[in-house]
């Protein structure tokens, strides 16, 4: 989240009384992230006042974004706490702000937890896995834009930024996601809706307890196993080094297994795509720091991070057996 394009107060009250929501009380632009526009919002009607993001959609398309739209309509009506879309008097929920595809969710409850342990963790994911299972009869389809074509795309582009020893360790672990893409268990992999960016400040919890999941702009068809390895990379290890952490890791994948049990392809493939969400991450970061946009409280994330991460992820491989 940061700001790319000013709203002014009058075309977000405008939008406000298009919805019916109320009057504008407080407009607010957000700082962190790097993809969107978002502003929160405070609407007050006669039962007093409201809070909401409003997101303005600077890469993804119009075309693009009912899949992510109507996706978290979908999984607030099945039950999964995650933001609803505010729909105007017509039902539609994708609508124009300042000349940009726009979107008004309801803000959720409480904060980020971004020191999390092994509870914290069991939640999220036995969460995300309820998230997957209600994802099945999702009808629309959009592929995950930032998977293994994206990747392939982009690292060409990257790689004149690097010295020699990170370029040499991009190129052997785009050259081994390749491979493990060809194999037949990478093809067994259960896949449907994923969330692909569920980091710690895209979960909110109030007095310990989860109470969503939000910042679906990632989202789209891939293996559900992709989706837990990128939250276990977040959620399960050191941030200083990257080291995994065992015992939330444990946690988290107890609970997931509790909701949906793992298949044999995916205990077979955690490790190569616990190494795929390091590097999906290095790659957009790289791209972010190097290729940087213009914006308002714009601070682009250290892509060395996921460097650190990958590495461990090479060096001390995790395998479904360790977690139990």
């Amino acid at each position: 989240m940061a700001v790319f394009t000013e709203v002014s107060a009058d075309e977000a009250r405008a939008l406000l009384r298009a919805l019916k929501l109320g009057e504008l009380r407080e407009l607010r632009g957000i700082q962190s992230g790097i993809e969107n526009t978002n502003y929160f919002v405070t609407a007050e009607d006669m039962f007093g006042a409201t809070e909401y993001v409003l997101t303005l959609f600077e890469r993804l398309t119009a075309e693009q974004l009912p899949f992510y739209l109507h996706l978290m309509k979908h999984l607030a009506q099945h039950g999964i706490p995650v933001p609803d879309p505010a729909a105007d008097k017509d039902g539609d929920i994708l609508h124009t702000v300042a000349g940009k595809p726009a979107a008004l969710v309801n803000k959720l409850a409480g904060g980020h937890e971004l020191a999390p342990g092994p509870d914290h963790c069991s939640q999220v994911g036995a969460m995300l896995a309820r998230m997957h299972l209600a994802g099945r009869d999702y009808k629309r389809h959009q592929p995950n834009l930032r998977s293994l074509a994206w990747w392939n795309e982009t690292v060409p582009v990257v790689l004149p930024f690097l010295e020699p020893e990170q370029a040499a360790l991009l190129r052997s672990e785009l050259a081994f996601q390749n491979h493990v893409a060809g194999s037949s268990a990478w093809q067994a992999l259960p896949r449907g809706p994923v969330h692909a960016d569920l980091f710690r400040d895209n979960v909110m919890f109030d007095g310990g307890q989860l109470t969503g999941f939000f910042d679906f702009y990632f989202a789209g068809i891939d293996a559900w196993l992709f989706d837990l390895a990128v939250c276990l990379n977040d959620w399960a290890i050191d941030l200083p080094t990257g080291r995994h952490d065992p015992e939330r890791a444990r946690a988290f994948v107890a609970a997931y297994a509790s909701v949906r049990p793992l298949t044999a392809a995916e205990r077979q493939l955690l490790p190569a795509m616990l190494r795929a969400g390091a590097l999906r991450f290095w790659i957009s970061r790289l791209w972010d720091f190097h290729l940087p946009r213009e914006a308002s409280l714009l601070k682009p994330h250290d892509p060395t991070h996921f460097e650190r991460v990958l590495r461990q992820r090479i060096a001390q491989p995790v395998t479904a057996a360790a977690l139990g």
